[in-house]
């Protein structure tokens, strides 16, 4: 019988590190705790995102809205969600993970239902739909807590590939939402209660759409992932920690290097997802992108939950090392599509380049969240030398879970910066290839720092023994 059976939610007896308890209990626990986090997660992303398909429709329905000022609604979810990651990374340990988790599935309810009240009618403020996308920024936060909370359930042999798993199918919200969105705007599904249809104008033709339905759509499978996660998740009393003993991460140099590398994949992930479809809108208009967006998130996606045993066979660091320098040439190869070098502009090449960046963005957010608890472990004897292999244990698996959160909220800034990035560029030059370049030297620079840190013979994750517990293998 589990703990959860005998003493409520709470699990004051958890080992996940001693194998016959996890063979008799830990697993099953773990693993239904995981696939309850998963829709949780996957509707936090669907709502973080969802911007990114509205805005691409708000011109057809009669909003007044500048290129610039349908980019600046694209990136500022994801602003608004980098900046609550970094408070909600700290508050499964304070709270506890079913409480937390339920709480914040729920307060997804106010941009849904805002969006869906607020595009029925063309003459709502810029201001307004500035405030629902900085509360879409909600969704966005969830990902620290989910993260940090299920790291604390799986052995270290196991955590990269249950991270992997509870991130990857999390990220499909993004797919979901852009395979979705234009479906239900298309139907009268909900009609007549949400509202009559707007009449959208696309290139001369003419249609019914109810773009209300894009926010609408998310607020019963919200409903009903809170109250699965409120009668079936649990709380590992060993995981609780205040505020001020996570914030030791903040003075660990690791922790701000991991945040270097996530931005490089994580936010590249986040921020083409936010910027594709109104890019590709912007470059193609002849084509329509709606019917193709949800391909990129979900090649991420997939790719991110698919690939996370390889990184524990072979390490975070080495697999890192290739996605940078894969995500490096995905760039030219975009650039190339546009005609920076003399070549025809191609949609073909453009797509591909895109799907092609969107793969290793996935493969890369595995591999760094597989480094961190290895980091974190391997750099213990040398932070508390005079203390025993559990203290040493239990400090490792709060201060990793504190890093993949706060790294994690860094990371989400890609998804302002990216967007913000492709309007500036054109903006001022007329098409995106000066941010293009710029993102080209960036993920140069994080072949550097890995190699250096992490991938040469000579570095941590290359010499230390990371520590282990009751002779359990690490």
């Amino acid at each position: 019988m589990s703990s959860h059976d005998r003493t409520g939610p709470v699990l004051t007896d958890w080992r996940p590190e001693d194998p016959e308890f996890w063979r008799a209990t830990g697993k099953r626990i773990a693993s239904r705790n995981l696939w309850i986090s998963v829709p949780n997660l996957l509707l936090a992303f669907s709502v973080w995102m969802v911007w990114s398909m509205v805005v691409a429709k708000l011109k057809l329905i009669g909003f007044k809205f500048t290129t610039e000022q349908l980019f600046w609604l694209a990136a500022l979810p994801a602003l608004s969600g980098a900046t609550l990651r970094i408070f909600y990374s700290f508050m499964v340990p304070v709270l506890g993970g079913r409480l937390w988790t339920t709480l914040t599935t729920i307060s997804l309810l106010i941009p849904a239902i805002g969006i869906g009240v607020a595009v029925q009618n063309p003459q709502t403020p810029y201001l307004t739909f500035v405030i629902l996308a900085l509360l879409c920024g909600l969704g966005g936060g969830n990902f620290a807590s989910s993260m940090a909370n299920i790291s604390f359930f799986y052995p270290k042999r196991e955590k990269g590939n249950a991270l992997a798993i509870n991130a990857g199918f999390g990220n499909i919200g993004v797919s979901v939402m852009q395979f979705l969105v234009p479906m239900v705007v298309g139907l009268g599904m909900f009609a007549p209660i949400v509202g009559a249809p707007q009449v959208a104008v696309d290139h001369g033709v003419t249609s019914h759409i109810w773009l209300q339905n894009a926010g609408f759509v998310w607020a019963p499978f919200i409903l009903v992932a809170a109250l699965a996660s409120w009668f079936g998740m649990n709380d590992v009393a060993s995981a609780k920690a205040s505020f001020r003993a996570q914030a030791i991460v903040f003075k660990r140099l690791h922790n701000w290097i991991m945040c270097w590398l996530y931005l490089g994949t994580f936010g590249s992930f986040i921020g083409f997802s936010a910027a594709f479809p109104l890019l590709t809108k912007t470059l193609f208009p002849d084509v329509n992108v709606l019917q193709l967006a949800f391909l990129g998130p979900l090649t991420g996606a997939l790719s991110r939950a698919l690939t996370g045993w390889v990184s524990d066979k072979w390490g975070g660091e080495r697999v890192t090392h290739w996605v940078f320098l894969a995500l490096a040439l995905g760039v030219l190869a975009v650039l190339h599509s546009l005609g920076a070098f003399g070549a025809a502009q191609s949609f073909g090449l453009f797509f591909g380049s895109f799907m092609w960046l969107f793969f290793w963005t996935g493969v890369g957010n595995a591999s760094t969240f597989q480094m961190i608890p290895a980091i974190v472990r391997s750099d213990m004897p040398r932070l508390m030398p005079a203390a025993s292999p559990e203290a040493r244990l239990r400090a490792a698996e709060m201060e990793a879970a504190a890093i993949v959160g706060f790294t994690s909220a860094i990371g989400a800034f890609g998804g302002f910066f990216i967007p913000k990035a492709f309007g500036d560029s054109l903006k001022a030059t007329g098409d995106p290839q000066m941010a293009l370049f710029v993102f080209f030297v960036f993920y140069l620079s994080c072949v550097a720092v890995n190699w250096v840190f992490y991938a040469r013979k000579s570095s941590l994750l290359r010499t230390q023994a990371p520590i282990a517990s009751e002779g359990a293998a690490l």
